[in-house]
Order: C-alpha cells, then sequence, then structure tokens
C-alpha cells in the first residue's frame, strides 16, 4: 500500500474516476483511500457459511450504531485509526477469556476471596462465579468485582465467599466474563 501525503491531486477526490473500477473516499483523519471495485457474478450464490456470516455482521452493525456513543469505544476511538463504530463491530466478534482462577486464599471459609483474571479485546463488564460439589449441585454463586487499579482489557476480579463450604472438599469453581455486547467467556477449575 503507498502512502502519499500533500499531494493536490488526490487531495478531496472521492467517487469514481470515470469508467476505471478505481474508488476514491475520504478516510479517518481526512486521508484520501484509493481502491479498486471489487467485481461480483450477477449470477453468485452464497452458501450457508457465508450467510451466516453475513447475519453475523448485520448484527454486529445493529449493536454498533447503538454502542458507538458508549465512553469505552469514544475513548479507545480518539488517536486510532478506527472509529467507536468500528471498535464496537470488532468487539461484537471478540469473546472475553477467564484466563486464571486462583482459589489459594480460599479454604472455604466466609469472607474469603477468590481471584480471577479475565481479559477482552475491550473492556470486561462483569465475571459471574459459581461454585458446585461434585454432582455439579449449585452451593453458591454470585458477582465478583473489579480489583482496585485502572480499568483496562485484563485485570483481576475477586469474588468474596458468603458460604461456609469448608466441609464439602469435592467443589467447583467456574468463573464467566461478560464484555459490552454480552459474550461470554469461561473457566472452570
Amino acid at each position: 500500500m503507498a502512502k502519499v501525503f500533500d499531494n493536490p491531486i488526490t487531495e478531496g477526490l472521492s467517487g469514481r474516476l470515470g469508467r476505471s473500477r478505481l474508488q476514491f473516499r475520504k478516510g479517518r483523519k481526512g486521508k484520501t483511500i484509493v481502491a479498486l471495485s471489487p467485481v461480483f457474478s450477477e449470477n453468485r450464490v452464497f452458501n450457508e457459511t457465508q450467510l451466516a456470516q453475513q447475519e453475523a455482521f448485520r448484527q454486529a452493525a445493529q449493536y454498533a450504531v447503538g454502542a458507538r456513543g458508549n465512553p469505552v469505544y469514544v475513548n479507545l476511538a480518539r488517536g486510532a485509526e478506527a472509529t467507536a463504530y468500528n471498535l464496537a463491530i470488532a468487539d461484537w466478534f471478540g469473546k472475553p477469556e477467564v484466563l486464571q482462577i486462583d482459589a489459594s486464599g480460599w479454604t472455604g471459609q466466609v469472607g474469603q476471596t477468590i481471584r480471577i483474571l479475565a481479559k477482552d479485546d475491550t473492556y470486561v463488564t462483569g465475571v459471574h462465579v459459581t461454585i458446585t460439589d461434585a454432582q455439579e449441585a449449585v452451593l453458591e454463586e454470585g458477582e465478583a468485582v473489579r480489583a482496585a487499579g485502572p480499568a483496562r482489557p485484563e485485570g483481576w476480579w475477586i469474588y468474596t465467599a458468603t458460604s461456609d463450604l469448608s466441609t464439602n472438599p469435592d467443589r467447583q469453581i467456574t468463573a464467566v466474563a461478560t464484555d459490552l455486547p454480552g459474550n461470554t467467556g469461561s473457566l472452570a477449575e
């Protein structure tokens, strides 16, 4: 890709150039973007995978229209090549991850904490913790809170136990992270 600066010939161009496939448009920060128009067969037929991807993109665009004013996307777009709308679309397709569950400070007593490390390409909005027994019966569940410090795409969350589970040795902890569009990612230990 060529980069041209301060060129009076291309500055301000938009639209098409004659009958050619060259398209000009104004990009972010005043850049002029030149590209070839795609050529498609008039009789093209989309397969199931393509139709599913088109539907997913329609849903992402619908989400982005409403979310482009969200301060998280607006702040990320400042000084970036992408707009808040573009970042919201990308976030729609990305899922958060729970990277680690640290239960080293928890023996099953009330008031002890479990730490969860969660990340997302944009922002983790919440982490839900569920503690189950060997038969998968829920013993306790609730929301973790973000650990002190600046909010960033990756960070620790703290869950404080509310039940005494010290007599139940076969416990499993599941943490589910959620991002702005509502995507989820989980980890069980």
